[in-house]
């Protein structure tokens, strides 16, 4: 398995250190007495279910309407909230799996993932993960390692080469949608070209009451080519033998301009989109820190 061509899971394991030692964890949303109601409210608990007012009750946490429904009075039980869900959707899109700085982006889609996942595992979350397939569901959302360790596995597989069936962004977003509640955490790594696939009305929709950021995978020899004559082999049909050279110079205007409309245009565009759809966005390269984007899940909003 060549390193950086193939995410490998014990890789993605340690990057635990990277995504917890930022901060100290938290505790989980369940808090110290589990789902238990509880008559005394605090920071982080919802409504649950009334009963009858018993000596000893919090006399602020009357249930006013039921009291006066009934005659008797009534108090509110509270419990804690549920654990977020932190939700990882992989654009598995031919165009990731190609690099030419140190590692493919697919193998850096894999990293920022289990990034992600090891920061919701510090953050008390539930962590899934999906891609756009309409046959292979969803990892099933659980807390703790176990829970990201199974989003890792996912993740090794879905980019170690781009799966057989692929329906793309677009399916997967779809997925998302159902499987989120409001509150919920989404990290989209995805190639450019998928997010500008999709209308863009369904970026802000997304984002409506949930945490939504989204990767932009790419490559330094995309953005800012070497300006020199650069030489390609392309390969004929299984039928045939011989193959064609061509080169392309990147030294001329014309050429580096159309170059640039290829494939720095719609990283700019893919990420203007997001920005007016109310989504924290930041291009990841395949040659930066897979943790250098973590910021953004800590609710600082970054240009």
């Amino acid at each position: 398995m060549s390193e950086g061509i193939v995410p490998a899971l014990d890789e993605l394991v340690a990057l635990r250190r990277a995504a917890t030692g930022r901060r100290p964890p938290r505790r989980g949303r369940h808090g110290m007495s589990g789902q238990a109601p509880s008559p005394m409210r605090g920071r982080g608990m919802e409504y649950a279910e009334s009963r009858e007012y018993a000596q000893g009750d919090d006399a602020r946490h009357i249930d006013w309407r039921l009291t006066a429904r009934t005659g008797k009075p009534h108090t509110k039980l509270f419990q804690a909230e549920r654990e977020r869900l932190t939700l990882i959707v992989a654009d598995t899109a031919p165009a990731l799996y190609f690099g030419t700085r140190v590692r493919f982006k697919s193998v850096q889609a894999a990293r920022a993932g289990a990034v992600a996942a090891w920061a919701a595992v510090r953050d008390g979350d539930r962590i899934a993960a999906l891609r756009g397939s309409v046959r292979e569901p969803p990892v099933v959302p659980a807390s703790g390692t176990r829970g990201a360790l199974r989003a890792l596995d996912a993740l090794v597989r879905w980019y170690a080469r781009p799966p057989e069936e692929d329906s793309g962004l677009g399916v997967a977003l779809d997925h998302a949608d159902r499987l989120m509640r409001p509150g919920s955490r989404l990290l989209v790594l995805a190639d450019p070209a998928s997010v500008l696939a999709q209308a863009p009305s369904r970026w802000p929709a997304l984002a409506q009451h949930r945490e939504v950021i989204v990767l932009l995978l790419c490559d330094p020899f995309e953005r800012d080519p070497p300006r020199a004559r650069l030489p390609f082999r392309i390969e004929r049909p299984a039928t045939s033998t011989s193959a064609t050279r061509i080169e392309l110079d990147l030294a001329g205007s014309a050429q580096r301009a159309r170059w640039q409309t290829a494939f720095e245009g719609p990283l700019r565009d893919a990420a203007a989109v997001l920005a007016r759809g109310g989504v924290r966005v930041r291009p990841l390269s395949t040659e930066m820190p897979s943790e250098s984007w973590l910021d953004l899940f800590e609710g600082t909003r970054a240009a």
